[in-house]
């Protein structure tokens, strides 16, 4: 009884060791590995230590330890700000990423309104207009331009009265009339029938029209005077 369970507590013991060995053995793969890996990253470091000496011996660039030695500390002193920095960095990659819909739709919504006014012809009109403003400086000279700028006015001003409803009536109506009468087979009129026709209402009212309009064409001044007049 007593050699089964001192058998039974040798193979448990046995069974302890093979897993203790097992684990120093994995520990010591890993350490291995680990090793390797230094050694590697060692390499590696190397190279590109030994890449940089050789590019800023070529680019002539001269690094003062004590430079950078200073640099080191001014970014450790800073932080806290390259933290600040960052974080700003990203809340803007965030919004940029965030606006990049809103954005093309605008962009497809000003292309299709850039359509719809070529459609319409406005390219084509400010293209004409382009030539129009071309063809103008070609015929005309800068003192022709700088009279036009000193009596502007005076053209606004004709420009204006010409537009009062009243101007245009009468404008229209000459209009009407000149289109409405026959200048192919104009009657023929004798003296004694000019006379008979001047002698009716609407040729004595022509004919006072026509005498009021020559003598205030002579004296402009007639008309505002008695305007004046009336309005004291």
């Amino acid at each position: 009884m007593e050699t089964k369970e001192f058998t039974t507590k040798i193979e448990a013991l046995d069974r302890k060791m093979d897993l203790l060995l097992d684990m120093v053995n994995q520990q010591r793969i890993k350490a291995q590995g680990l090793e390797d890996l230094v050694a590697d990253l060692s390499l590696v470091g190397k190279d590109m230590y030994d890449s940089a000496i050789v590019e800023l011996e070529n680019q002539k660039v001269e690094l003062d330890p004590e430079e950078l030695k200073i640099l080191g500390i001014r970014i450790l002193k800073n932080i806290r700000n390259l933290n600040g920095v960052m974080t700003s960095f990203e809340s803007a990659s965030d919004f940029i990423r965030d606006a990049g819909p809103i954005v093309n739709d605008m962009i497809i919504d000003f292309t299709k309104r850039l359509q719809e006014l070529d459609q319409k012809g406005y390219f084509e009109f400010f293209g004409e207009f382009g030539r129009l403003i071309d063809n103008i400086i070609s015929h005309f000279s800068a003192e022709d331009v700088k009279m036009l700028a000193d009596n502007i006015v005076s053209i606004l001003q004709t420009v204006k009265n010409m537009t009062q409803p009243e101007m245009l009536n009468s404008i229209n109506n000459a209009v009407k009339v000149y289109d409405s009468m026959e200048t192919q087979n104009v009657p023929e009129y004798s003296v004694f029938k000019l006379i008979r026709e001047l002698n009716k209402p609407e040729m004595k009212r022509a004919l006072g029209f026509m005498v009021t309009f020559m003598k205030n064409l002579a004296n402009p001044g007639e008309k505002e005077n008695v305007q004046n007049q009336q309005k004291t």
